[in-house]
């Protein structure tokens, strides 16, 4: 049971500390409104780790839970954060919808938090507004309620934000440009905070690729960032990097991007 509980501290931290395969999508409408998802996959993390267990833990209950299921994302807020939000965080929560897939025993593990933002207005408020959100850890919602008690207690933070770090962006969006720009200082705070987590991944070998995809309704005139690929009709931009080149580099994550 100890190894067990291992494996799920240790997702715990992978999540935390953005030890996973992260995919930032938006899908912008002709009608203004945009569809976001943090896509969070944590699967080749949890391959490896599973590698430390024992068969006899493999073979326990808890290891065979599988779930995939979705749930409004104020839902998951524990009671005492809940309380602590603005009538308009309260609003964002609620019209957001957290998705978890979880198979150990396929060495499945993806956590994702989808919303849909009115206008520009809206998903400027919200990308600089969800990381504030704390969120029951993913783990301990996916399984049957007489393993809650077990999963509760081997969560390794009982309340996390499931975008951990995007507050260390700064936006600036309209009909004509969508700017993202990395807050040195703001990221310096992120790295003493998840520092030491990002060492231990490394030194596993836990790669940590990094994802950005923007899909226009109007094709793109100028992007500053040389890494960023634009696709043939110009309406798509991707940006790939990873953790290990964010923390060499921050500004590789920045974005000016003129339509």
């Amino acid at each position: 049971m100890k190894s067990l509980r291992l494996l799920l501290i240790l997702c715990g931290i992978c999540l935390l500390s953005s030890c996973v395969d992260i995919e930032e999508r938006y899908d912008f409408r002709p009608d203004g409104s945009c569809n976001i998802t943090y896509g969070f996959d944590m699967s080749k993390a949890v391959s490896i780790l599973t590698n430390l267990l024992t068969d006899s833990v493999k073979a326990t209950p808890q290891f065979a839970i599988a779930k995939d299921t979705s749930l409004n994302l104020y839902a998951a807020l524990p009671d005492s954060s809940a309380a602590k939000l603005s009538a308009e965080e309260m609003r964002m929560a609620s019209a957001s919808k957290l998705a978890v897939n979880m198979d150990l025993k396929r060495n499945v593990m993806k956590v994702s938090v989808k919303h849909e933002a009115k206008n520009n207005a809206d998903l400027q408020y919200y990308v600089q507004h969800i990381s504030t959100i704390p969120v029951n850890n993913p783990i301990e919602f996916v399984g049957p309620d007489k393993d809650k008690k077990i999963i509760t207690r081997a969560a390794a933070a009982k309340e996390t934000s499931l975008t951990l770090g995007q507050d260390y962006y700064a936006y600036e969006i309209t009909d004509k440009k969508f700017y993202r720009t990395v807050d040195k200082s703001k990221f310096s705070l992120f790295l003493k905070k998840a520092g030491a987590k990002l060492a231990v991944a490394k030194a596993m070998f836990i790669d940590m690729p990094y994802k950005v995809v923007l899909n226009f309704t109007k094709p793109v005139r100028k992007i500053n960032n040389p890494k960023a690929v634009i696709s043939a009709d110009r309406r798509q931009v991707t940006l790939e990097t990873s953790m290990d080149d964010v923390i060499k580099n921050p500004a590789v994550m920045n974005l000016q991007i003129d339509l």
